[in-house]
């Protein structure tokens, strides 16, 4: 059960990485104005592919957790986070909407803060697993709002 419960979390974060996957950087993005401090190509896959993993088992371990509110609040907040992680891709990259990414990663990165928040009630280990992802949608909100910024009106 408990090894089932922790597929079961990885697939789901696996659903939301194919959708980033399905929506890639493209010669508009690389036509578009970044800040000098953008991170390589090569670092966001490698950056997410460890962030996905560290979140299905954080997940996995509040899953584990004695069943309280907190532990169904945090569940609930993490698949919202998710919908909103599957989003911005398709915003971004997809439908090149830059402002309305904006948005959705300023979203995102709340309920990631408020998911940590009720994982923290229900296993500490979650609560910093999620850390890292915390920081990374910090840098990625910075970077989104900068190329937004920089291209707006081009």
């Amino acid at each position: 059960m408990s090894l089932l419960s922790l597929l079961i979390s990885l697939a789901l974060v696996g659903a939301v990485a194919s959708t980033g996957a399905r929506f890639r950087p493209d010669g508009w993005y690389r036509s578009l104005a970044k800040p000098c401090w953008t991170p390589p190509d090569l670092a966001f896959p490698i950056a997410w592919g460890v962030l996905y993993v560290l979140m299905a088992i954080a997940a996995w371990r509040v899953y584990l957790a004695e069943p309280s509110a907190a532990r169904s609040a945090g569940l609930i907040c993490y698949a919202l986070q998710l919908a909103a992680n599957a989003a911005w891709s398709w915003l971004f990259f997809g439908r090149r909407q830059m402002f309305s990414a904006l948005l959705d990663i300023a979203l995102l990165l709340g309920l990631i803060v408020a998911t940590t928040a009720l994982f923290a009630r229900a296993s500490e280990l979650a609560a910093w697993l999620m850390l890292p992802y915390i920081l990374w949608v910090m840098l990625a909100l910075a970077l989104n709002a900068s190329v937004w910024r920089l291209n707006r009106h081009a």
